[in-house]
C-alpha cells in the first residue's frame, strides 16, 4: 500500500512551506500564513455526471 499525497501548496497563499499538523490525520499547517487546514476525500462521482452541468437558455425559443 502506498502513502497519502500531500497538498504540494498552500490553498489560501500558493506557499509550498507545509508541515502535517499534530491536530490529526488529513491536517496541514502553513508556516508561511499561519493557517492551518483539514484536506479529505469525500467520494467518487457516480457515471456520468459532471461537476458542471451544462448551461440552458432558460426555455426562451
Amino acid at each position: 500500500m502506498s502513502e497519502r499525497a500531500a497538498p504540494f501548496y498552500c490553498p489560501y497563499c500558493g506557499d509550498e512551506d507545509l508541515r502535517p499538523s499534530e491536530e490529526g490525520h488529513g491536517t496541514w499547517e502553513c508556516r508561511s500564513c499561519s493557517r492551518a487546514f483539514r484536506l479529505s476525500f469525500l467520494g467518487l462521482l457516480a457515471a456520468g455526471t459532471s461537476a458542471n452541468p451544462p448551461a440552458t437558455d432558460g426555455g426562451a425559443s
